[in-house]
């Protein structure tokens, strides 16, 4: 009877024109379908009439008319019918043919296999019933092909969603190796340029420095490589896995299906990969602590010892390289130095996202003040700081870069941070600004100034100033503050290695206010 029904339905896959299974299947507004070079072929012989006669195009089915020619579109559906009777066809006159008849019979008895023993796992015959499987539990072949093919969808339902799983694993480790590139670039660009800086006397120890990144690099894109083969592997696994599911649930033969179905290994889910960083913080700090007392040593300690000698006519050797250091770090005439750092002045503004409730900000957010009045309509919540302390929205994470502040009184603080500074407040502080490695303070105090970074602060005794001046030379890792008085004087520079964008970040006591000078 299939093979009945199988003979008509190949007969409606049959063009009517060339009389074989459709090639490219088009279907008519009447309804009907011809191959497409067929009906074009049909048409195009209808258009060589005589001049003057009247042109038409008819179906060679129906004999509909159309006064203009009809656009031919696939039958998308029509077409896969077509395909699967030619793959069947292909099928039954190759090898299936031979094992289809091959398994019918039992290879024990000879017989017709004609039950399923769920025991044994296999088609039997009737006298398997008998004898091996007489208390066996035992099924008809389509009741047991239900079942096991509920379980083959369920199977490649669950490789459908491993192999998502696997190519958002995938997409997410092209985009870590991004990231790993990226931040290992930004780093050897912050490493050089210190090391630029520090000219030929840092040569070996640059070359060092860069290799030890490279290597970190190389190891963690190693991991990341690793992963991205296990992954891929897997991935081509469960690919054939779901070739060889989907084959035999397009098999026809239950008795092949079921005895395929147990030779079809379930798809293992892959142990869960660690995530591989790119870990900056470990690889900058020791080398970050070398480059800070070698800077402190070359721009501060050693210009200030050779200073005296500086005019002497006999050493030419040694005017060349202390111009250059004195030129940042020591004291010049106001005019000279004060115009030299005014050519990179920035405007800044006040961020009121991270205002402290207490802490009131002037209409064009360029002023802040310490007072009481600030606090209505304002929570502690979000980005704001809970002590008394609020960012600038100006950032800066390359070149050089300058601004000044005007401070009413003493208990202040004015400082740079990377934007991850706590929010909280430190226990035992009153502020945060310089208790960690991310930020850089300087407490302007009643007798004197503080220099805080990692908890740390250096007393630095000087005249006290209302009008400070900070300079932020980011790819030299400078940090300097200077008072503005009839003299431009420098107060206290940092020397680091900086990894991120930094942020102007103050603190203001009860009573006190910060301006932003601003220059047109």
């Amino acid at each position: 009877m299939a093979s009945a029904v199988s003979q008509k339905l190949e007969e409606k896959l049959v063009c009517s024109i060339c009389l074989e299974l459709f090639r490219v299947p088009v279907t008519l507004p009447c309804g009907h379908n011809f191959c497409k070079r067929c009906i074009s072929d049909h048409w195009h012989k209808q258009e060589q009439v005589p001049a003057g006669a009247e042109k038409g195009y008819t179906c060679p089915e129906c004999r509909r008319g159309f006064q203009w020619r009809p656009e031919l579109e696939k039958n998308v559906t029509l077409c896969s019918v077509v395909e699967l009777a030619r793959d069947g066809e292909a099928r039954v006159s190759g090898t299936e043919r031979c094992e289809v008849a091959h398994a019918e019979l039992c290879p024990q008895h000879g017989r017709p296999l004609e039950l399923y023993c769920k025991d044994e796992q296999q088609c039997i015959c009737c006298i398997c019933t008998v004898r091996q499987c007489q208390r066996h539990q035992r099924v008809l072949f389509e009741e047991e092909r239900s079942k096991k093919q509920g379980l083959l969808k369920e199977s490649l339902e669950k490789a459908q969603e491993e192999s998502e799983r696997i190519e958002r694993a995938m997409q997410e480790l092209e985009e870590r190796t991004h990231r790993i590139k990226d931040s290992s670039e930004k780093l050897r660009s912050v490493i050089l340029s210190k090391f630029t800086f520090l000219r030929k006397a840092l040569e070996d120890f640059q070359r060092c420095t860069v290799v030890r990144i490279e290597q970190e690099q190389a190891a963690a894109l190693g991991h990341v490589e690793e992963d991205w083969s296990l992954l891929k592997d897997r991935l081509d696994v469960l690919s054939q896995h779901r070739e060889r599911a989907q084959r035999l649930l397009a098999c026809p033969d239950h008795r092949t299906f079921l005895q395929e179905f147990a030779l079809l290994p379930p798809p293992e889910s892959p142990e869960a990969l660690l995530p591989v960083e790119f870990d900056v913080d470990s690889v900058v700090k020791p080398i970050a602590e070398i480059l800070t007392s070698i800077s402190r040593l070359l721009l501060e300690d050693l210009p200030s010892s050779v200073a005296p000698k500086a005019p002497d006519p006999v050493g030419h050797g040694s005017e060349h390289p202390q111009r250059l250091v004195v030129k940042v770090v020591a004291p010049l005439p106001e005019c000279q130095l004060r115009a030299e750092l005014l050519k990179d002045h920035r405007n800044l503004t006040f961020d009121p996202d991270t205002a402290n409730k207490y802490l009131e900000l002037s209409k064009g957010n360029r002023k802040a003040k310490h007072g009481p009045s600030a606090v209505c309509g304002q929570q502690e919540q979000g980005p704001r700081f809970k002590p008394w302390q609020v960012l600038c929205t100006q950032g800066y994470g390359h070149g050089h870069h300058y601004w000044e502040v005007k401070i009413s009184s003493h208990s202040v603080i004015l400082g740079v941070t990377y934007r991850g500074l706590p929010r909280e407040q430190q226990q035992g502080h009153k502020f945060n600004i310089g208790l960690d490695g991310g930020s850089w303070g300087l407490q302007v105090r009643e007798d004197c100034y503080l220099a805080w970074h990692k908890g740390q602060a250096k007393k630095i005794q000087e005249q006290l100033y209302k009008n400070l001046g900070v300079s932020l030379d980011y790819s030299k890792g400078l940090l300097s503050f200077y008072g503005l008085g009839e003299r431009t004087r420098l107060i206290h520079s940092f020397h680091n290695v900086f990894t991120e964008p930094l942020y102007p970040v103050f603190w203001l006591c009860e009573g006190r206010a910060v301006t932003l000078c601003r220059r047109d």
